[in-house]
């Protein structure tokens, strides 16, 4: 399969954050027969990839398997839905935004129309406490036939190629998930771990377990990362820019990365004549921020697939950015598995 098939599989698949179960099936069954594998009790994938040689350097990618999401948190009387947020989510990307329920089960969100709001309501964005999701039903018991509290649900949106460009919900990380089970399609010159981790949206949990299993030497986080190049950001703030390659981190709100690992990714890129950028401002965080930190410390780097509009229902990447950030991971992987 195609890389970008595999972006595209993987970013229709529902996995909100402690529901990633079809999220992992679907790796498990792209997984080669050579591949050893196993889940953990939080419900990470480790998978063990065999290749020519013993490294001298244990390494291990990681990439998280779930996505922002949404959880049913009462039922009102009317068969309406009042929610959470599962994960970091604007509410200015929901109103009149579809969800779909791991059972299938589609809804709407909703909120009290505008000409029902007065003064400066109207020019407001509604608080995720005043919206709710519609599912059809008109009582109470008609909804709990469809979904109950503790449901969880995930943006319905489809997966659109445009220009150089794709656009689809769970980008994040599914994009970085796809890159992992690249790694698979050839035989490796080093033995190396993949970790498809859990919870990542809610602060990073399933990274803890799997590096305290793997115990590794090294890591490599495999992410998207927010891209603000538009017209109103100024240059300074706009993070990276879709189309100049994946993003090498050198700090962020989890994370101070190790200036000589820094480094050296960024010359491997040059090296190999893979387009990359420095992520040129200090925002967001992913499972570094717990694997740099565990264990008695692990030399950590995360190269990011520049994603404008992230955690909503319209990420979109840059094709050229998610080969170059598979070729780069590539090369990286040779280098540490040697250092």
């Amino acid at each position: 399969m195609e890389l970008l098939e595999k972006v595209k599989t993987l970013s229709l698949l529902c996995g909100a954050s402690g529901a990633e179960d079809a999220v992992r099936r679907h790796i498990i069954s792209m997984l080669p027969a050579h591949a050893q594998h196993h889940t953990d009790a939080l419900g990470n994938l480790i998978v063990f990839v065999k290749g020519k040689e013993t490294p001298k350097r244990k390494l291990m990618l990681a990439a998280h398997m779930d996505e922002v999401g949404f959880m049913v948190s009462y039922v009102c009387d009317n068969g309406l839905l009042k929610f959470t947020c599962v994960g970091g989510i604007s509410p200015s990307v929901l109103c009149g935004k579809r969800v779909v329920f791991e059972n299938g089960t589609v809804g709407v969100f909703g909120v009290k129309p505008i000409h029902m709001l007065e003064g400066d309501k109207r020019r407001e964005f509604p608080a995720v406490d005043d919206m709710y999701i519609d599912v059809g039903a008109a009582s109470y018991d008609e909804a709990v036939k469809l979904v109950k509290p503790g449901d969880t649900a995930v943006f319905l949106s489809d997966f659109v190629a445009f220009g150089d460009q794709i656009k689809g919900k769970a980008l994040d990380d599914r994009a970085g998930s796809a890159v992992l089970l690249e790694m698979l399609d050839e035989e490796q010159p080093y033995d190396f771990y993949l970790a498809f981790t859990v919870q990542e949206e809610v602060g990073c949990r399933g990274a803890g377990a799997a590096v305290h299993e793997i115990a590794p030497d090294y890591a490599i986080v495999v992410e998207t990362t927010t891209a603000a190049d538009l017209p109103n950001v100024s240059d300074d703030k706009k993070v990276c820019a879709l189309g100049e390659g994946p993003a090498i981190s050198f700090m962020d709100r989890g994370t101070v990365y190790d200036p000589a690992l820094y480094r050296l990714a960024m010359d491997t890129a040059a090296q190999h004549g893979i387009k990359a950028q420095p992520k040129r401002y200090v925002a967001g965080g992913n499972d570094a921020s717990v694997i740099h930190k565990s264990l008695n410390g692990v030399k950590t780097l995360t190269v990011s697939m520049p994603c404008r509009y992230l955690h909503s229902p319209a990420c979109v990447l840059h094709t050229n950015d998610i080969q170059a950030c598979a070729d780069f991971v590539k090369k990286m992987t040779e280098v540490l598995c040697n250092a």
